[in-house]
């Protein structure tokens, strides 16, 4: 079982890891690799989580089967075969154990050809003494995929022997001298992005695996590396396709679960973690970068179309429409700056290395008892904020929005425990959440409309008549419906 931690740096900043005092007392080996990754035209191999190549190390080919990986952040651990073969033309199946073949059972071999090549050198370094040995890989290259190429610049850091806890000390001591950032893909994952057989998308919620019966101090260590497993994937598409807003909204999920765990922690006779203030301020830190996002592609298409058609008749200048298309590309591109920041790299080695220490479990409480007054507890804060719902001022509503929130967050992380029961609740408690969050979005942007600099009067008029029109629908939608509330109201209260 291979167990690593992986991180990412821009190719400028790779010697700043060759001349790291840590691996000053090591002496350096490198070798030039080429590796060839195999697959049927259908990617069947891929499908299954299965990586097979065959890697050419000086003058022999090293021939390596990896199956589907499990990741708690940049921590990654893998089943991996790995055996001598006679070349790199095709892989050689006789050679593969008898666990390893079974995972290729229903699979023509003869159909399995190369798909795409990595290129690369690779520095490696041996840390530790005495049990605890570490590998420290610096790998610098390419990945090729038929007239395609994508950089490769990342740090491999493999337990040898010892506790992983290990890895985490070395990373950190890495970190304050080069800015490496988190990648949980594969070499072999972006070579599928590459050649076309992955397209990459925003990871959603994903639902801990928990038990009723299990130990609730074990399911809180389960909702925790799930969201911390949300957040680490939804990284790199930030980075690379952050006009695709949904990358970043998914991102921002994934910390308030996060912060939600930690908050969920005192519950179960813990402190709340360090870890859960750092999350907090790069919350608070990317909300300019997502109120601009949703204001940009979701609110200015509804509002154009009605200065369109006004008496006036008038479109939108392009010198206004341009500058609030650079003040969003602007807010997207602070926060990409801080995703790339030493500080998140440290904060999710923070979250992991956390995640290594066993869960207490105070009282020996089981996770269904501990639900259902987690559960009830969020409940009785929701009725409270949502009474006299159609009467409540902006204030109160903006409450109401956070306590429908919190109790979505829950229902989903114990959604495991009920089955189907917790459907009909969640999807009228969204519904509820939604119409809180398009009030939000207009005061929120009316915010926004204000800040903006009015660099001509002509400018000032454009962004009065934008003000004018959130500040119209605002007016036109005085009351809340009270409808959504009571079909929530009125629901099963599933953990009951």
């Amino acid at each position: 079982m291979e167990i690593e931690l992986k991180l990412a740096l821009q190719p400028r900043h790779a010697t700043r890891i060759r001349r790291h005092p840590l691996l000053n007392a090591s002496t350096p080996q490198q070798h030039a690799l080429l590796s060839i990754y195999f697959d049927t035209p259908k990617f069947d191999l891929m499908r299954r989580g299965i990586a097979l190549r065959v890697r050419r190390v000086n003058n022999q080919w090293i021939q390596t089967l990896k199956a589907e990986a499990q990741s708690v952040g940049a921590l990654t651990s893998r089943p991996e075969w790995e055996m001598a073969v006679a070349d790199g033309s095709h892989p050689d199946f006789s050679a593969l154990p008898p666990t390893a073949l079974d995972l290729l059972a229903g699979i023509k071999l003869k159909r399995i050809a190369p798909v795409f090549t990595t290129e690369f050198r690779r520095t490696t370094w041996q840390i530790g003494d005495g049990a605890t040995q570490a590998e420290v890989a610096l790998d610098t290259g390419k990945i090729f995929a038929a007239e395609l190429s994508r950089d490769i610049c990342e740090v491999e850091i493999e337990l040898k022997s010892g506790p992983a806890e290990f890895l985490f000390d070395i990373a950190t001591q890495l970190l304050q001298q080069a800015p490496l950032h988190i990648e949980p893909r594969s070499k072999a994952e972006r070579g599928y992005i590459l050649c076309g057989a992955l397209s990459p998308s925003p990871v959603k919620a994903i639902r801990p695996d928990i038990g009723r019966n299990q130990p609730a101090g074990e399911a809180w260590h389960a909702m925790v590396q799930a969201a911390l497993v949300q957040l680490s994937a939804n990284v790199p598409g930030f980075l690379e396709q952050a006009e695709n807003i949904e990358y970043l909204h998914q991102l921002r999920i994934a910390l308030r679960r996060l912060r939600g765990g930690a908050q969920l922690a005192k519950s179960l006779g813990q402190e709340i973690p360090v870890w859960e203030q750092p999350l907090r301020a790069l919350t608070h830190a990317l909300n300019p970068a997502r109120d601009w996002d949703v204001f940009h592609q979701e609110m200015l298409p509804g509002i154009l179309p009605v200065l369109a058609t006004s008496a006036e008749n008038t479109a939108v200048s392009e010198t206004a429409l341009a500058l609030l298309h650079n003040t969003a590309a602007q807010a997207r591109q602070r926060a990409q700056a801080l995703l790339l920041a030493p500080a998140l790299t440290q904060l999710m080695l923070d979250i992991g290395r956390s995640l290594l220490i066993a869960p207490v479990n105070e009282h020996m409480r089981t996770t269904g008892t501990w639900a259902e007054v987690i559960l009830e507890k969020r409940w009785q804060k929701l009725r409270t904020c949502c009474r006299g719902f159609a009467r409540l001022d902006p204030a109160e509503r903006h409450f109401a929005r956070i306590a429908a929130k919190k109790m979505r967050y829950c229902v989903e992380a114990f959604a495991p425990l009920y089955g189907k029961r917790v459907n009909r609740f969640l999807t009228a408690l969204a519904a509820l959440q939604d119409e809180l969050g398009i009030e939000n979005d207009r005061r929120i942007a009316l915010q926004l409309l204000y800040k903006l600099p009015h660099k001509s009067a002509a400018l000032g008029f454009e962004f009065g008549r934008l003000s004018g029109v959130l500040a119209s629908e605002a007016a036109r939608h005085p009351r809340l419906s009270p409808a959504l509330w009571h079909r929530l109201a009125r629901s099963r209260l599933f953990w009951h």
